[in-house]
């Protein structure tokens, strides 16, 4: 069985309240449609209810009708869903209008649900930008204990033999445009619980650079050089070695050569790129040039499992995420 039918095989296992703030797009609907046939979830449409019933009529589906669809502007929970807005950012001046309104945005809505109990996840994005998903997710969910920063996790599914007989997990390709010393060891260490918990390995943590112990000195490299002690502080039962270059990070040969007796380098399964522009040029290139299968980003570092899609996706992309989701809620609850 493969990592993607591990992934979804566990989330059949222990089927997840997903909510899908889109309620009414076209490729979210298609995914849900096959992910409820598939028995891989629980979904929660949000929307007016006779809108999202007939869109789902428009495209031809059969199983939308049946399952929970939630009107923002008028289900039982809103009003409490009003006074938790008010609280959760009474610091910040919120007035119940102004709660009002806001939960009269689906993207509120769904993250209110997750911090209630109602829901265990969410996926967004086909529609929406990054900053409105993570926006009010950061304001309502915010980040797991001792995180102070989300990240995004990938997996690429090389045609190499590299990493994890070709698989291949790195971060962060999407969020942090410029993480200090103390966030990239949080990504750092989040890389690794995601590794095990998504990909059901255990991790080996490379920290990149353009240096590798201390062949080039540099600030960037220094950054690097402290990401890693304080990575290694912080999940000291954790295999994470760095600075490492990406050749010496994932090949045996070139690894025993520059960095003798690491416990990762030349077989590095997880890779930590030290800034945002690095990680999100280099997935692409292989992604493109090197024919791999890139899933992500999957955020990380949040309370719960939000996840943001590209709106160029695909129903197969959707399915990919929501199922990925569910396998966050799940060890979230373990």
């Amino acid at each position: 069985m493969n990592v993607l039918d591990q992934i979804i095989s566990q989330a059949q296992a222990a089927p997840q309240r997903i909510v899908f703030p889109e309620g009414t797009e076209p490729r979210t609907l298609q995914a849900v449609e096959k992910l409820v046939n598939d028995k891989v979830i629980v979904p929660i449409l949000l929307g007016k209810p006779e809108e999202v019933k007939a869109k789902a009529k428009e495209l031809g589906l059969k199983n939308i009708e049946n399952l929970q669809i939630v009107d923002p502007d008028n289900n039982e929970k809103r009003q409490a869903y009003i006074d938790l807005l008010c609280e959760l950012r009474k610091k910040k001046g919120m007035t119940p209008e102004e709660a009002a309104k806001l939960v009269s945005n689906p993207l509120y809505t769904a993250c209110l649900m997750i911090k209630s109990g109602d829901a265990d996840g969410e996926v967004a994005g086909a529609i929406n930008t990054t900053g409105n998903v993570l926006r009010p997710a950061l304001q309502i969910i915010k980040t797991a204990p001792g995180f102070s920063c989300v990240s995004g996790f990938f997996l690429l599914f090389t045609k190499s033999n590299l990493g994890e007989n070709g698989l291949i997990c790195c971060a962060d390709c999407a969020v942090m445009p410029n993480p200090n010393a103390e966030e990239l060891a949080q990504i750092a260490v989040a890389s690794a619980g995601s590794a095990r918990t998504l990909a059901n390995i255990e991790p080996r943590v490379a920290m990149l650079s353009f240096s590798t112990k201390g062949s080039a000195k540099h600030e960037v490299v220094d950054k690097v050089v402290e990401a890693t002690r304080l990575a290694q502080e912080k999940a000291p039962n954790e295999l994470i070695d760095g600075e490492l270059q990406a050749d010496a990070a994932l090949i045996k040969e070139v690894g025993e050569l520059k960095a003798p007796g690491s416990p990762v380098a030349g077989k590095a399964n997880v890779l930590v790129f030290p800034n945002l522009e690095v990680g999100n040029i280099g997935y692409k290139l292989v992604q493109r040039l090197g024919g791999a299968e890139a899933i992500g980003p999957v955020l990380q570092g949040m309370g719960a499992p939000v996840n943001d899609l590209s709106r160029g996706c695909s129903v197969d992309d959707i399915y990919k995420l929501v199922a990925i989701t569910a396998n966050q809620a799940i060890a979230l609850k373990k």
